[in-house]
């Protein structure tokens, strides 16, 4: 058989293969912008090629240090030019970056690092308390390196033998070599999920899949060249959703919030003319519903992602009307972050205020770098698109993520079948758009019918007086389960029950009305996600 003569000779050599990875977007823009601005903070500004240098001499203290190819260095802290930098200091030494969610308590951060194997953690010492108790409950040592920010005011100021950030830093050589990965399947990160089921599981990223993610971002949201983000997104949470290294690609200007103040936002959006931001619903829901004496005039338009919970509409139109530019997407930590997102229609520019909500809650079409998402029947068979027909969104690609660390069982069960499984129930509409109706374990079955409490949610979040609003099943001797409806008010008042029944009722089927209304704060995640399953326990007791 004669051998086919694009296979015979036509070989993957060093001249024409190097493996991908975002690590090289620093390379690259502090050689093309060595100069411009790349991060600020307060009064703290580094160009492009300062980052670049920090991250190299960070790298080269780890590797003075002892860390190696494969080692994991814990990150603990919170959103300032620290937490960017190591971002690419980290996975240039030849190690894994793990960011902790600076939220969780001792016991769930102990066990993060015990199961990852973490060799260093590098903290800010307002997290230092949970941190130094959860090293206890770890059966080895671990080094520790603590960043000191002198814009926060601590609330206690504890003296340890820890070395600081920049003492480390300052350990390294400005020359060192960085670490390229040898395969595009070596791993850069490990985002540990939620554990709302259960104990963490460890989500292992690879240098492609991030260096995908970061590239597919840029034409779904028509991001320009040096643009001013605002960070906002918790930079735990799936690597800041990959803009650590999308923003260096673009040679970006990127203004750092510590803190979620709405205050502070509409201030930093006016005095660094910033184009873009991210948040969760629940930020937006913050900006939009922000007292008057909070809020500020928006000289141009601001381009604003969200991810989480389909935002209810009625905030995405109060957004519109106050010079924001909503684009809602949807993903898991297990994708990289984001895989679908609500790619706009020009056509849609005539429909009102309203209907260009409506279709700006749906999550939308596949993200670029994304193979396919697909919303499929339990026979894995592609359901209608009629916008009715609920299926389980499944997805293929090159950002579905290594699998779980050190869980095997896990990583083949949400990948059965050659399917990654997300636990998303979803309609397909005939545009081939998707909207998503509820988690699997949070649709309610009342009756026998499937009530998506995402729709009694988004019916309620339209009532002028609440703020918040999430919805669960109870379980009722009768239909067996019956929504039940948290509610976070405008003004921290109860609303008359009889109103919101009235309100319900004529928009939603009898069998979907709320039987239940419990006013209350919501928990939420750090992340700004309401935690249902915390609500699932306290509906018991209603």
């Amino acid at each position: 058989m004669q051998e086919n003569n694009f296979n015979n000779h036509l070989k993957k050599t060093d001249a024409n293969y190097v493996p991908l990875t975002p690590l090289a977007f620093l390379d690259r823009i502090k050689d093309i912008y060595p100069d411009r601005e790349a991060l600020v903070y307060h009064d703290i500004t580094y160009t492009w090629s300062q980052v670049y240098k920090r991250a190299i001499k960070f790298a080269s203290a780890l590797s003075k240090f002892g860390i190696k190819k494969g080692d994991t260095v814990s990150v603990m802290a919170a959103n300032t030019p620290e937490l960017l930098e190591l971002h690419y200091a980290i996975p240039m030494s030849g190690a894994i970056i793990n960011t902790i969610n600076t939220r969780l308590d001792v016991n769930t951060v102990a066990y993060i690092l015990d199961h990852s194997d973490a060799k260093i953690i590098i903290l800010d010492k307002q997290f230092l308390k949970v941190a130094t108790e959860a090293l206890i409950k770890v059966k080895r040592k671990i080094y520790v390196i603590e960043i000191e920010d002198k814009y926060f005011e601590y609330s206690e100021k504890q003296t340890t033998k820890n070395i600081l950030y920049d003492e480390f830093l300052d350990k390294g050589d400005h020359d060192f070599q960085w670490i390229r990965p040898q395969s595009e399947w070596d791993a850069i990160s490990l985002n540990y999920t939620s554990g709302t089921t259960g104990l963490p599981k460890g989500v292992v990223y690879h240098h492609r899949g991030s260096y995908l993610m970061s590239m597919g971002s840029i034409p779904a949201w028509n991001i320009p060249n040096h643009l001013t983000y605002l960070y906002t997104v918790p930079m735990f949470h799936c690597n800041g959703w990959g803009y650590p290294w999308t923003l260096a690609l673009l040679g970006a200007k990127i203004i750092f919030l510590r803190n979620i103040v709405v205050k502070e936002i509409y201030a930093l959006i006016n005095k660094h003319k910033v184009t873009h931001f991210g948040g969760a619903p629940i930020v937006l829901n913050m900006v939009a519903n922000a007292p008057k004496d909070e809020q500020q005039k928006i000289h141009s338009k601001v381009f604003v992602m969200t991810a989480g919970a389909p935002p209810p509409s009625s905030i995405l139109n109060k957004m519109e009307n106050l010079g924001f530019d909503v684009m809602h997407v949807y993903g898991l930590t297990e994708t990289y972050g984001h895989v679908v997102h609500c790619a706009w229609n020009k056509d849609w520019d005539s429909f009102d205020s309203e209907k260009r909500a409506e279709i700006k809650s749906y999550q939308g079409v596949r993200y670029p770098h994304t193979d396919i998402v697909a919303v499929m029947s339990k026979n894995y068979e592609h359901v209608p698109k009629d916008g009715k027909t609920l299926g389980e969104i499944m997805i293929k690609g090159n950002t579905v993520m290594k699998g779980y660390y050190k869980n095997q069982k896990a990583t083949e069960e949400s990948m059965r079948n050659g399917w990654f499984h997300s636990g998303d129930l979803a309609v397909m509409h005939p545009n081939g758009y998707i909207q998503v109706k509820d988690r699997i374990k949070d649709i309610i079955i009342s009756g026998g019918e499937n009530i998506s409490s995402v729709e009694i949610e988004n019916v309620l979040n339209k009532h002028d007086k609440i703020s918040l609003v999430a919805v669960v099943a109870k379980t009722d001797d009768k239909w067996g389960e019956v929504p039940c409806a948290f509610i976070e008010t405008l003004d921290g008042k109860e609303i008359d029950v009889d109103e919101l029944k009235s309100f319900c009722r004529e928009r939603l089927a009898g069998f979907k009305m709320p039987k239940h209304f419990v006013f209350q704060d919501l928990p939420k995640t750090s992340t700004g996600k309401i935690q249902k399953y915390e609500l699932r326990n306290l509906a018991k007791k209603v």
